[in-house]
Formats: C-alpha cells, sequence, structure tokens
C-alpha cells in the first residue's frame, strides 16, 4: 500500500467502524500509515495513524 490509495477498516478502531474507507495521506515506515477516513457522502470523518495489519487495500492509486 501506498500514499492516495483507498483503504478499509478490517475491524473496529479508533472509534471507527469495521469497513469504514479511507484514502491513506502518508506513510511512515510500512507499517503504520496516516488515513483520512470519510462517509458515504465523502465528508472527512477523521485522520488517524493506523497500523497496517488492520486495512485492506480497495483501490490502487493510479497516476
Amino acid at each position: 500500500m501506498k500514499e492516495l490509495d483507498v483503504v478499509k477498516l478490517k475491524r473496529e478502531f479508533n472509534g471507527l467502524p469495521l469497513g469504514t474507507e479511507g484514502t491513506i495521506v502518508l506513510e511512515y515506515d510500512g507499517t503504520h500509515f496516516e488515513v483520512e477516513y470519510y462517509d458515504a457522502n465523502g465528508n472527512t470523518i477523521d485522520v488517524v495513524t493506523t497500523p497496517a495489519d488492520i486495512i485492506e487495500l480497495v483501490s490502487d492509486f493510479v497516476e
């Protein structure tokens, strides 16, 4: 996974429910990412440092 990829949570995390989608905005070290999570309308819910093992790729960002 890399910056600007769309991901979703594989479990509840930091008050966000399973399946919440977000965009990776920063990769720290391959084990943690800063992810901007959003609702079904595209409104930002939160920006959270997230461990890589609890997110899965939804779609790759292609330049």
